[in-house]
Formats: structure tokens, C-alpha cells, sequence
């Protein structure tokens, strides 16, 4: 690769998130520092995506492991995928920035620990369009039904699993960073299976685990389908606008703040 100027990070929990972008820009997959990632150059910035499993512990490993391999030449960090929205204005395939990020704590409902996102990039990210989101609450497990996004909508205005996680590790090591998510699921909108049931130890997507899951309810079939078409028109929205955001931030870098201002919990 030549000409490069920044060095980015960007993780996802699952490979279908990440796939429409990964298609779109060529990534290719190499070691990138000590870790494992698929990489690309775009608008002068060296793009290395990491795959870090559903689950915050999960985000926090593998994000550690990628932000420590580069923190020497890393200049920011965006944790991405699919959301679960939990206000009524949110629309399938909407962009949305997070301008701090919630976590649960273990036994409570009322999330407790918060770490702030970069406000030079979440502005960078209104700049292109993507609606700012004052929080997003990082769960410890799906949230599929629609109680319980009621219960969290005072707290949040999105439901995802491992960006508090990412944002903590940037933010410990002074490295700038922001939740940039698409939505995928509506407010009111149950999901058609508990998805808890279908990840491994990993928090990859277990095709047996997912086939009895079906066979135990095949009347989620359809609310499935219609939940993978839904998730995949996310997932391309957020490939689009990563795909700019990125080549944008990078004409930019100078600008971001020097050090993480967000106290770290």
C-alpha cells in the first residue's frame, strides 16, 4: 500500500455485517500487527477490520489485542455493525452515532458505567449525514423482545453488545473513537427467536445451534427471512457510509483531539 496517512480501526461482531463493505472495497485478509484482520486502503488511510464475536467480552478481547498491536500508529477507532433501536423515530438502515455508550453492570438493570465518544468524530459523522444518538447501551446479551426495549428506551436511544467494550479500550490507551451502528430492528419490533440461544463460547453464529432453534420454532421461519433482508439492507447502508466516512475522517486527521477526554471506567 502507498501514500498512507492514517491507520484506522474498525471492528464488527459478525462477518455479515462486515461482508457488503468487505465486497464493496476488496478487503483482503492478513496479519495486521499480532492479530488476524481484513485490510484495505482507502482515501489514504489503511482500513483494518477485526471481527470480534458477539458479546462485550468478546469485544474486549479481541479489541484490546488489535488497538495494543497498533497503538503507536493507530489515530482512531470505530466500533460498527447493527443496532436494535429503542426510540419510535429510528428506520431500518439508519445511520447512527453515538456521542457516549452505556454499559450494563452484571445483576442491575440501570447501566452505570459510561465511556464518551470522540466528538471531533461524531461530528465528521453528522457532517455526513448519520443521525447523532446521545447513547448507545451496550447489553450483555441480545435484546429481542420488545418489552424489554421498552424497559431500556429511558436509558438509550440504540441496543447493541460490544461497543462500550471497544470504546473503553481505545479510551485506555488515549486513542480516539466512536459507535457508528445501522439500524436493523425497530423499536416496537420482536425478534422472531430468543438469538441468545444461537452463538457459541466464541460469539460466532452456530448453524446447528440455529437449526434447532428452527426446528423447535418453525413458525420463527418467516420472521427469520424477514429479519435477514432487513439486517442485510442495514448492512449495506452502513457499508456506504463507512466507505465515506472513513476517506473524510482521514482529510481530517489533524483535526482530532489529541487525547481520549472521556474518563475511563
Amino acid at each position: 500500500m502507498t501514500n498512507i496517512v492514517v491507520k484506522v480501526l474498525i471492528t464488527f461482531a459478525l462477518d455479515a455485517e462486515f461482508a457488503p463493505w468487505r465486497n464493496l472495497r476488496g478487503f483482503r485478509r492478513r496479519a495486521w500487527g499480532a492479530v488476524d484482520a481484513y485490510v484495505a486502503e482507502i482515501g489514504g488511510a489503511e482500513v483494518g477490520v477485526v471481527l470480534t464475536g458477539v458479546g462485550p467480552k468478546q469485544a474486549a478481547f479481541a479489541a484490546s489485542k488489535a488497538i495494543e498491536a497498533e497503538r503507536d500508529s493507530l489515530r482512531f477507532c470505530i466500533s460498527s455493525g447493527l443496532a436494535g433501536a429503542l426510540q419510535p423515530e429510528y428506520r431500518i438502515g439508519q445511520i447512527l452515532a453515538a456521542r457516549s455508550v452505556l454499559s450494563e453492570r452484571p445483576h442491575q438493570e440501570t447501566p452505570e458505567r459510561v465511556v464518551e465518544g470522540s466528538a471531533p468524530l461524531v461530528s465528521f459523522a453528522e457532517e455526513l449525514g448519520a443521525t447523532v444518538a446521545a447513547d448507545f447501551y451496550t447489553a450483555g446479551r441480545v435484546i429481542y423482545r420488545a418489552d424489554e426495549k421498552r424497559r431500556l428506551a429511558h436509558a438509550a436511544e440504540a441496543v447493541e453488545m460490544e461497543s462500550f467494550e471497544v470504546l473503553r479500550e481505545a479510551a485506555i490507551r488515549s486513542i480516539p473513537a466512536v459507535a457508528i451502528r445501522a439500524v436493523s430492528d425497530v423499536a416496537d419490533e420482536e425478534l422472531p427467536l430468543d438469538l441468545n440461544r444461537v452463538f457459541d463460547d466464541e460469539g460466532r453464529v452456530s448453524f446447528p445451534r440455529v437449526l434447532s432453534q428452527v426446528v423447535r420454532y418453525p413458525k420463527s421461519i418467516p420472521g427469520l427471512v424477514k429479519l435477514g433482508q432487513r439486517s442485510r439492507r442495514a448492512a449495506e447502508s452502513l457499508a456506504k457510509f463507512l466507505d465515506r466516512y472513513v476517506a473524510f475522517v482521514a482529510e481530517r486527521a489533524g483535526n482530532l483531539e489529541a487525547q481520549v477526554t472521556a474518563a475511563v471506567p
